[in-house]
């Protein structure tokens, strides 16, 4: 286990917003290199849909994951290579765990947002649109969450039978993100989903509710196994053998890990699988880090944290990086940590 107890968080997809990494571009010509290199791995001018819009072209999967893994990447590198902000290990909220991959030395950048692309395009047509959709399931603990999704799912199922002669396999709701107590995302066909929501309201159980999200596909569950197969694909064609220079902490086992040859393996089997994201932040409070930064658009990942933290009776400091402002706070509690901890 390293002795830097510094954590870098990466967010995910829905952190997008436009005009983000403007003022960087501006300011560091590191970040302005970052921006230059996504572009011209992808044939597309990435700067002008980050900075400009519209946010209708830039919240598409296919534009928004390459463009947070660029903005997070180039925020990164500027702690990193101006301020000289090193790391004990990273991990990302899916889509983020490329972002810290390549901050691990385990992904070359140019590779990720091209493959972050495809990622994207593959999770957009695993399901036709219209047919599944997410939703937020508030203030129940997480073996509730799964009992009533399999509960829904039967009754999905159920009522499909009756109506068609069958209910096939792609009638299902299932926990996609587990985000922070009393905050567990689902995931599913739109008639399951719809199950679940019912089921909720009819418990009437004080403070759990679900909240319908606005999202174009039913991300990280079964339905997705058409874009992971893709993702495998795209993997192995590429030749590569990832090597890690600093310890990750991957969505899916919710463990530090320093070995390389998981790496594919998981990241493919992430998009069709539960993101572990309150348990991977429990792991960080077991080895006891203590400072994290968050690089990318948004605060999304602090407010997590914080929440998961006042369960665990932990405090994990969260320093956001994503404009000057915040930059020169989170570079400053880097230089307050006591000795031996500093990067």
């Amino acid at each position: 286990m390293s002795k830097n107890k510094n954590v870098g968080f990466f967010p995910g997809q829905g952190s997008q917003q436009v005009g983000m990494g403007k003022v960087f571009y501006e300011e560091f010509s590191i970040f302005r290199q970052t921006m230059e290199e996504a572009s011209d791995a992808l044939k597309l001018d990435l700067k002008k849909l980050c900075f400009d819009g519209p946010e209708s072209d830039l919240t598409l999967t296919q534009n928004a994951q390459p463009a947070i893994l660029a903005v997070s990447t180039g925020c990164y590198r500027i702690a990193n290579r101006e301020f000289e902000l090193n790391l004990g290990v990273n991990l990302g909220h899916s889509l983020g765990e490329y972002s810290a991959l390549v901050a691990s030395g385990a992904l070359p950048f140019q590779s990720a947002i091209q493959w972050v692309r495809e990622r994207g395009l593959a999770m957009q047509k695993a399901v036709p649109v219209g047919a599944g959709t997410m939703s937020a399931v508030l203030g129940a603990d997480d073996a509730q969450v799964e009992s009533w999704c399999k509960e829904a799912t039967l009754a999905a199922q159920a009522i499909r039978v009756a109506e068609n002669g069958t209910y096939e396999v792609a009638c299902t709701v299932e926990p996609a993100n587990f985000n922070a107590p009393g905050q567990t995302v689902v995931s599913g066909s739109v008639d399951a989903v719809d199950a679940l929501e019912k089921l909720i309201t009819e418990k009437k159980i004080r403070g759990v509710m679900a909240k319908r999200l606005n999202v174009s596909a039913p991300f990280h569950c079964s339905l997705m196994k058409p874009a992971r197969e893709v993702m495998e694909n795209i993997l192995k064609k590429s030749g590569m053998t990832p090597e890690l220079s600093t310890p990750y902490l991957p969505n899916r086992t919710a463990r530090i890990t320093q070995e390389p040859t998981v790496i594919f393996p998981l990241l493919a089997e992430q998009i069709d699988h539960s993101v572990l994201w309150k348990q991977s932040v429990e792991t960080l409070f077991k080895h006891n880090y203590k400072i994290a930064f968050e690089f990318g658009p948004g605060k999304v990942l602090q407010g997590l944290a914080k929440r998961i933290g006042r369960e665990a009776n932990y405090e994990l400091q969260v320093f956001p990086i994503f404009d000057l402002e915040s930059l020169k706070v989170a570079t400053q509690a880097a230089n307050k940590l006591p000795q031996g901890e500093h990067p």
